[in-house]
């Protein structure tokens, strides 16, 4: 069987142009992950590349350990996927010892630390949150490949601190840095640009290792990791990269699409495909989302690929196929409604992990949760703790790895039942909330890996299975309601989606003001709306605290603030809260 059996008609073209600059503009659901995969496979089935040659870089280690992960199971290993950050450290550490005789310098563990020291030896007493805006201008000046000189010209501005100041204790940590030989995770890639351009023997030795390149999430290169993507390239041309503008939402870290649209005019040559055939959405929630992008930069018109997805309005089961937006008059009543309306879903026989709610900033999380609470419902916060690094979890892995050592008799999976129960596991959740249910709800999670594990499954290999899964950071789905800021979802989704806070100065968010910021909020919105499977509900609150807004534009952007459209239907708040139809 080919690596391009599995593969659509446009997938397959993607994945069968083995040489030379490709670009696939995936638009969202459309398997852009099935695509890279599967085209380095038929690359290495076909002899077109030796694994060992291959480099697949991509943003997080999840991400990267997902492309592990699926490459194996096509029968493809050897391959180099990595996070820019890993690929440049992995070099530095090699070549570091040979060009200067001496280990690499460390890597800090903590900018905002390092900051605050600097910042006591100048006589500053800066707050912790002002630190933390420092380091992510740091973050960003590097990325952006500026000095300090040529950020001095920038018009950015840090609440707390002068901009001399600001200058100042830049320096002062770079030189602070510098004293104790370490290096941060941006000096990780500007060492290794460096080193790259110039040392010849250097940059030989990496162009001999890997001649074939593909880069994920191409939208959100920086300048930096575009520039070091150019070292690692040299004079070839095979690269394959994957993307789609609509989801540049890190702007504000560096990320800059127009690599991803410039790529055509830097490869006149180059093989473009789009990718716009929508494997996980509805139609009517397609049908949103086009019109939230219509016109931008790059934008991909989704068509629905589902048997089910051509569902209009107007047809049987619109109501519940229909994306809807809801008003209330204020935002614990708008939390008391997603809560009712998610209790509702549960109670007719969805599973909690198929929903998810979605907000533009961490502190709209608190009311939503207290409310889920209050109906008995579990939640767990993206981006919270990782599910391997819970004491739970940690403590559960290393019971399981001791219990392989001693024999039994009773089996791989009661033994693994016992263990657990050992450690807390009951038959039935403490009350919703609070790290107790938490606690119960992660080892409830790795008994049902164990469930749902192969036959001839040892508690030898589930214990190797799990370390395995925690290094790839692959964690388990649990049983309970998700909530996310719209950050945090990109490149996940859920059948249910149900976006909150779509009001102005929320989303938009307050302080994005200039074109361009607006524009990546539009970007946002796109993505939580594209995370949703089968339904869609938008809400917004008249009022926030004692201030009043207005619906966001987005709403008006896409044919509703509160009025029934064939894009969106009016839906009446629960009878919970007093909210009013908009």
């Amino acid at each position: 069987m080919s690596a391009l059996d599995a593969l659509d008609e446009h997938q397959r073209r993607a994945a069968s142009v083995l040489r030379g600059p490709v670009a696939v503009l995936a638009g969202a659901g459309t398997g852009k992950t099935r695509v890279i995969t599967h085209r380095i496979a038929h690359g290495v089935d076909t002899g077109a590349y030796s694994p060992s040659r291959v480099m697949a870089l991509t943003f997080t280690t999840k991400a990267a350990g997902e492309l592990r992960g699926r490459l194996r199971a096509l029968g493809v290993g050897g391959v180099s996927a990595r996070t820019f950050h890993s690929a440049a450290l992995a070099q530095l550490n090699f070549f570091w010892p040979t060009l200067t005789g001496d280990t690499a310098p460390g890597i800090i563990d903590n900018k905002v630390r390092m900051l605050g020291q600097a910042a006591d030896a100048m006589g500053l007493r800066p707050r912790t949150a002002t630190l933390r805006d420092i380091a992510a201008e740091i973050e960003w000046r590097k990325v952006s490949m500026l000095s300090i000189e040529q950020y001095a010209q920038q018009d950015r501005p840090i609440s707390g601190i002068r901009p001399e100041q600001l200058l100042e204790l830049q320096a002062a940590y770079e030189a602070l840095k510098d004293e104790r030989r370490q290096l941060d995770f941006e000096d990780v890639l500007l060492a290794c640009a460096g080193m790259l351009e110039s040392e010849p023997r250097v940059a030989t030795a990496v162009h001999e290792q890997y001649r074939h390149f593909t880069v994920d999430e191409y939208q959100d290169v920086s300048p930096l990791q575009n520039r070091l993507l150019e070292l690692w390239l040299g004079d070839r041309r095979d690269i394959c990269v994957v993307g789609d503008a609509s989801q540049t939402i890190y702007s504000f870290a560096g990320a800059q699409q127009r690599f991803l649209l410039e790529f055509e005019r830097r490869y006149p040559d180059a093989t473009v495909v789009r990718l716009e055939t929508n494997y996980r959405s509805r139609a009517p929630i397609l049908a949103v989302a086009n019109a939230l992008m219509r016109g931008r930069p790059g934008a991909l018109a989704l068509q629905p690929a589902q048997a089910d997805a051509a569902i209009e309005p107007g047809a049987a089961d619109a109501p519940a196929s229909v994306p809807t937006v809801t008003a209330y008059d204020s935002e614990q009543e708008e939390a008391e409604g997603i809560a009712a309306a998610v209790a509702e879903r549960i109670g007719a026989g969805t599973s909690p992990s198929d929903i998810v709610v979605l907000y533009r900033a961490h502190a709209q999380s608190a009311v939503l949760q207290q409310a889920l609470a209050a109906r008995g419902i579990a939640t767990s916060v993206l981006g919270g703790t990782r599910f391997f690094d819970m004491p739970e979890v940690r403590q559960a892995v290393l019971a399981l790895r001791g219990a392989a050592v001693a024999p039994t008799d009773i089996g791989f999976l009661p033994t693994v039942r016992d263990v657990l129960r050992g450690l807390g596991l009951t038959d039935e959740p403490p009350e919703a909330g609070g790290a107790q249910r938490d606690g119960w709800e992660a080892r409830r999670a790795i008994l049902r890996l164990a469930e749902e594990a192969p036959a001839g499954t040892t508690l030898r290999t589930f214990a190797d299975e799990l370390m395995a899964r925690a290094k790839d950071q692959h964690e388990p789905a649990l049983r309970t309601v998700t909530l996310s800021t719209l950050h945090a979802a990109k490149g996940l989704e859920w059948p249910h989606v149900l976006l909150a806070g779509w009001a102005e100065g929320a989303l938009p968010i307050s302080y994005a003001t200039t074109f361009e910021q607006i524009d990546e909020e539009r970007r946002l919105a796109y993505v939580g709306i594209t995370r949703a499977a089968r339904t869609l509900a938008i809400s917004w609150a008249r009022s926030a605290g004692r201030g009043e807004r207005a619906p966001s534009r987005f709403l008006a952007e896409i044919g509703t603030t509160g009025r029934g459209t064939g894009i969106l239907r009016d839906a009446a708040p629960s009878s919970r809260t007093a909210g009013r139809r908009g």
